[in-house]
């Protein structure tokens, strides 16, 4: 049986407890062996927004999944091409990693506008799809090899974490503790 790894792109700048409770509720559905967390180094559809470091963002990642052994921090993008292209990570992927199969977890935000993403038409059919809600949508009609993910999801983002620090509010809900701590250790979205 050919072991299924599933994609969770992002910034994660930071990485929060609705990040990790999606990646879980993917396992539990039995939709993946695997959720690799691929800290994006750039997302071409957020160019000229100064991010945090990449390598503190993967250690945050690192943080947050602690030692599940089906959850993976993954830098495989920070030695590919910039910006990243979903296409071209998975294409590198499935080369770097023969025998494995790969796909892709959105938020329905991002399918809303995946004909904009560069080969959408072709991440779909190569790899396919796992799309979640993001806020409150119903179950979309959707292509073959798309999957809807009827997932609770935490009422939380990075925008709103990074918001709230300098702010002086309380994020411990928000994110792991662990991630907290870390944050408050390197100053960051002050």
């Amino acid at each position: 049986m050919t072991e299924t790894i599933v994609i969770f792109g992002g910034s994660f700048d930071p990485i929060h407890v609705g990040h990790v409770a999606l990646a879980r509720e993917v396992c539990a559905r039995g939709l993946a062996s695997e959720v690799w967390f691929m800290v994006s180094p750039q997302n071409p559809h957020k160019q000229g927004r100064v991010m945090t470091d990449e390598n503190l963002r993967l250690q945050m990642v690192k943080l947050a999944i602690g030692d599940n052994p089906r959850f993976k921090a993954c830098d495989f993008e920070f030695g590919l091409p910039r910006p990243s292209y979903t296409l071209n990570t998975l294409a590198a992927l499935e080369k770097e990693y023969p025998g494995r199969k790969f796909r892709l977890l959105i938020g329905a935000d991002n399918w809303e506008k995946f004909d904009l993403w560069y080969k959408g038409d072709e991440i779909l059919s190569r790899y396919g799809v796992i799309i979640y809600p993001r806020n409150g949508e119903e179950v979309p009609d959707l292509p073959a090899n798309a999957v809807w993910l009827p997932a609770e999801l935490c009422d939380v983002s990075s925008t709103a974490v990074r918001g709230a620090v300098p702010a002086g509010k309380d994020i411990s809900g928000m994110v792991p503790p662990v991630v907290e701590r870390f944050i408050k250790e390197k100053g960051l979205y002050k």
